[in-house]
């Protein structure tokens, strides 16, 4: 299925936020603002919704990509992309910020999603359905044996780790599925999506953040902190 307009420009709304949101972090980080990003419910929400998105927008771009049957040689190629960057997320981040660097964040997660988001490719209702339990999982049960270095990427930890990033797989793979089960329904009710092309205002730059949103994603928070760093030395 060719790529759809109205996905990419989802895609750079996602990034639109989350620019937003780590600018404000960036702010807290040098030190010009204050904004409690750990307890606040303001930020809480805020990034949940974005990361929500993001991920929503995984699974239906993993459904709609493989759709005629699993494009193996582009999947792969991905995921060797994805496990390249999260890698080099992993040690930036261990040296900005070496007490809580980054060993699964978004990345990560979205690398591991999108290889067992294939088994569900073909079972949309299944999709559904474990997204649902996935999430009521994730979100409704903990146990101290996933505090455990080894286990603290699935999730269901009793508490946050220090990390700057962290994008568990449960419960988010549950917002991955439930992007496929999305995706699966489009062919068939999302005619008036599927034609949308987005030509006025802001939207043709919002589809074109979205088709690399890769590469967005890594050099925006680079840009943006040695932006502020060179504010500071005014």
């Amino acid at each position: 299925m060719p790529r759809l307009a109205i996905i990419d420009a989802l895609r750079g709304v996602a990034l639109l936020l989350m620019f937003a949101y780590h600018f404000c972090f960036d702010l807290n980080y040098y030190g010009f603002t204050h904004f409690d990003f750990n307890h606040d419910s303001f930020w809480l929400s805020a990034r949940s919704v974005i990361v929500s998105l993001f991920l929503l927008l995984v699974g239906i771009s993993l459904q709609l990509a493989n759709a005629h049957g699993i494009r193996w040689h582009s999947v792969w190629r991905r995921l060797l992309m994805l496990a390249a960057a999260a890698g080099g997320v992993t040690i930036a981040s261990a040296m900005l910020f070496p007490n809580s660097y980054i060993f699964f964040g978004i990345l990560h997660f979205i690398a591991v999603a999108s290889l067992l988001g294939l088994a569900f490719l073909r079972y949309r209702w299944l999709a559904l359905f474990a997204g649902i339990g996935l999430l009521w999982l994730g979100l409704g049960f903990s146990d101290p044996l996933f505090n455990r270095p080894p286990f603290q990427w699935i999730g269901l930890m009793t508490y946050k780790p220090i990390t700057e990033d962290y994008v568990p797989l449960l419960p988010w793979f549950g917002v991955v599925l439930l992007g496929i089960f999305v995706g699966s329904c489009l062919p068939t009710v999302g005619g008036k999506f599927a034609s949308w092309q987005g030509t006025a205002g802001a939207w043709p730059l919002l589809r074109l953040a979205g088709r690399h949103s890769l590469l967005l994603y890594l050099i925006h928070q680079p840009i943006l902190l040695a932006l502020l760093y060179l504010i500071t030395l005014l």
